[in-house]
């Protein structure tokens, strides 16, 4: 077979989403330069050679990265706050490469959003397919060729289009260089200068000898970055499980005579979109294949595009630890020979690793995390680029807020700039939120394929604005209201186990009261008992004053006394205020 291959793994450039699901994509590049894609403010000119003409650079807000989360990030912080924005990342020029699938009504709402900035990613779609299958048969009597539709419009987004609309529109400077720094502390990072905090704001070097004095800085490299503080401690914040798939965009052979295909590829419709196919019936019956598929699940999704060519995609969900990559591609080959789809020419392969779920970002730090470096994927299901993007918005609304009150009273507060972000990102009710997801994350991860099959055969059971806003699982998303509150959320889990199984709901019971024991975070997303989680709400320091009436009775004695002739430095005017 002909072999045209794009790699797409594991170093944490950035985490834009895969046909629904969300890997870390990397693309290596030695070019170190600086592009110009929009206005220079105080930023300094290009010299001819496409290296800086002056070393220091000064903005707004730098983004680190330039996957969605980055590019949806400067591009807002252009258009919507007219700043002066800088985009740092040596693989700028790489095209994106993963297969991006949403459902409609979601996207329709990131691009009303965006519409408002005159941003249009409406039309970054290259397919559509009004309804969604899945199969689920093999086990609770649901016969193995049986097909579950979902009446739901799903989605490809056009990347190439989609990467252009965030970039070609003239609002920030490109440095096509990295950051060389590393977290050691909170607010602290090696090599020693190489980052540094300032009351004005940041001071960062980059890879190509750039040195970028910014007022914010928004990190959006991914779930492993580097310049992050976490929070493992905090209740509610587990490890992380990791979703691995293998994909391939091929051409196959027609199964009718005369080349045509007729409705189907195998047993999947062209015109619709394949979410989940976790049968297992192309293994032996008792192999060791089938036990280990049965033990670490995995399934297909298959996205038929034009004619005889379709993406494929062999998927563990989330478990932790990870599947290898071999074992899906294996399963991969092995299902599509026993569905009788034979590949003819490979033209795109996708190795997917996408962390979901573990801890928050900690409190109190000066960089800013957004998309997957904040933590932002769907801890049960992958699912980010609509939350990444509409949450771009909210990112930027908080932060304006800071640079406005500099416009007016000359005053920038980055600290208080940094919490506003983060809350807008991460508030109470979000929080509790994501903790119901995360304890869905750890269910799914218990299960065998036999599980899973009865999981996801009475979760789309349950009416479609239910599930589709766990989904969803971020304000501004269609249908999120339906678990925004603790009520709805309690609602949602007691008719969700009425559609389940009757083992697998007695399995889901046990894992309530299990995690309901060692912890309050299910709890307190789902009932009022123990309030809202702590958000990121900007604390001021206090000032270190001491006991002020001490000191100054220290000093009016002292003023008094006939053998002290000097004040201490510590008891002058402005330390007794």
């Amino acid at each position: 077979m002909n072999r045209c291959t794009g790699i797409i793994i594991l170093t944490g450039i950035c985490y834009p989403l895969v046909n629904g699901f969300a890997p870390v994509t990397v693309w290596y590049s030695n070019s170190h330069s600086h592009v110009h894609v929009g206005k220079k403010g105080p930023l300094g000119l290009q010299a001819e050679n496409g290296s800086a003409a002056n070393d220091e650079r000064s903005c707004d807000v730098l983004v680190l990265g330039s996957g969605p989360a980055a590019r949806a990030a400067a591009s807002l912080f252009s258009k919507r706050g007219d700043r002066n924005v800088i985009l740092a990342d040596k693989n700028f020029d790489k095209p994106w490469i993963p297969n991006y699938g949403v459902w409609q009504d979601e996207w329709e709402a990131v691009s009303e959003r965006y519409s408002m900035c005159g941003i249009d990613t409406l039309n970054s779609i290259n397919r559509k397919w009004e309804m969604t299958d899945c199969y689920f048969g093999g086990s609770f009597g649901i016969p193995t060729e049986e097909r579950f539709r979902v009446n739901r419009p799903y989605w490809r987004v056009d990347r190439i289009r989609l990467q252009d609309v965030l970039t070609n529109h003239n609002c920030y400077e490109v440095i096509k260089a990295n950051h060389e720094s590393k977290m050691i502390g909170l607010n602290l990072f090696s090599p020693p200068d190489s980052l540094v905090h300032d009351e004005n704001g940041s001071t960062i070097r980059l890879s190509d000898g750039t040195v970028v004095k910014a007022k914010l800085i928004v990190d959006c490299t991914g779930h492993e970055s580097k310049l992050i503080s976490k929070n493992p401690e905090e209740d509610g914040n587990v490890e992380a499980g990791y979703q691995i798939a293998y994909g391939l965009t091929a051409d196959v052979e027609p199964l009718e005579e005369g080349g045509e295909f007729g409705d189907c590829i195998g047993p999947y419709d062209k015109e619709a979109m394949t979410l989940f196919d976790y049968r297992t019936d192309h293994f032996v019956s008792d192999s060791v294949e089938e036990k280990k598929a049965t033990a670490d699940p995995t399934f297909m999704y298959a996205m038929p595009l034009s004619g005889n060519e379709i993406f494929f995609e062999e998927t563990s969900l989330v478990a932790r630890p990870a599947i290898s990559f071999q074992e899906c591609k294996d399963r991969c080959m092995t299902r599509l020979e026993h569905l009788g789809i034979k590949v003819l020419k490979i033209k795109e392969e996708e190795f997917c690793y996408i962390p979901m779920g573990g801890p928050l970002p900690a409190r109190d730090q000066r960089i800013i995390g957004f998309g997957g470096a904040a933590a932002m994927v769907h801890p049960s299901t992958g699912y980010h680029i609509c939350r990444a993007l509409i949450a771009a918005a909210d990112l930027v609304d908080a932060v304006e807020m800071e640079f406005k009150e500099f416009e007016e009273n000359g005053i920038f507060n980055p600290n208080r700039a940094a919490a506003n972000a983060y809350n807008a990102l991460w508030s109470p009710s979000n929080i509790s939120q994501r903790n119901f997801a995360v304890f869905g994350g750890e269910f799914l991860m218990k299960q065998n394929v036999v599980g899973l099959r009865g999981f996801f055969n009475g979760f789309f059971r349950l009416p479609q604005e239910m599930w589709a806003g766990f989904l969803a699982g971020w304000p501004g998303l269609p249908n999120n209201e339906k678990h925004e509150s603790w009520a709805v959320r309690m609602l949602f889990g007691v008719t969700f186990l009425s559609k389940l199984p009757p083992a697998v709901a007695a399995d889901m019971l046990f894992s309530i009261i299990t995690t309901s024991l060692s912890g309050t975070a299910l709890i307190q997303s789902v009932t009022p008992l123990f309030g809202n989680p702590l958000g990121y709400v900007y604390k001021e320091s206090k000032k270190q004053a001491g006991d002020v009436a001490a000191k100054s009775e220290a000093k009016q004695m002292m003023t008094k006394s006939d053998v002290v002739d000097f004040l201490p430095v510590e008891f002058n005017e402005s330390s007794a205020k």
